[in-house]
């Protein structure tokens, strides 16, 4: 059984069909003091979102040409630190993805990083490049990233506390 705090901050409790409903308001009583959290931190975040305006087309445009001149400086640095190769690094302006590696080799990095602290920047290109070693998120990807940055909890917190309202300013939703 889950509970997760919906955009608008709704509650959504998931549990199987044959469930008593009196177990599903057990586990709501039970964790009612960490959803009650949950939720108003959900409908704070919203109220900070909707006080954002877009980033303008030009603002997009100037972001992606730094992070152009950013991040293959960065991929490049780490990998030779980690004795990987990739193929090629493409910048987006993704709606869901901070960072992707493909099954070829390639990396996927969004321009949106460049709003990031450095180290936040540099903890998605090393979570990409350890997908070259490992292609899934398994206790060994894991343990690949922490040794080249143990820091990465800090940067990844950052990413979930501040990751939507940038992404809120390049979507305009």
């Amino acid at each position: 059984m889950s509970a997760e705090i919906n955009t608008d901050g709704r509650v959504i409790v998931r549990a199987p069909m044959r469930l008593a409903n009196s177990e599903i308001v057990r586990f709501l009583t039970e964790k009612r003091v960490i959803i009650e959290k949950h939720v108003l931190k959900r409908l704070a975040e919203n109220e900070r979102l909707s006080e954002t305006r877009p980033f303008t087309r030009a603002e997009i445009r100037k972001m992606a040409d730094k992070a152009v001149e950013i991040i293959p400086k960065r991929a490049a640095y780490f990998a030779e630190l980690m004795g990987v190769k990739y193929n090629r690094i493409t910048i987006r302006n993704q709606k869901t993805r901070w960072g992707s590696c493909t099954t070829g080799g390639n990396l996927n990095f969004n321009c949106l990083l460049v709003m990031t602290p450095p180290e936040v920047l540099d903890s998605v290109v090393v979570h990409e490049l350890c997908h070259l070693i490992h292609p899934n998120h398994s206790k060994d990807f894991y343990a690949a990233v922490y040794k080249v940055f143990p820091d990465y909890d800090r940067c990844d917190k950052w990413l979930k506390d501040n990751g939507r309202l940038l992404i809120r300013r390049m979507t305009g939703e």
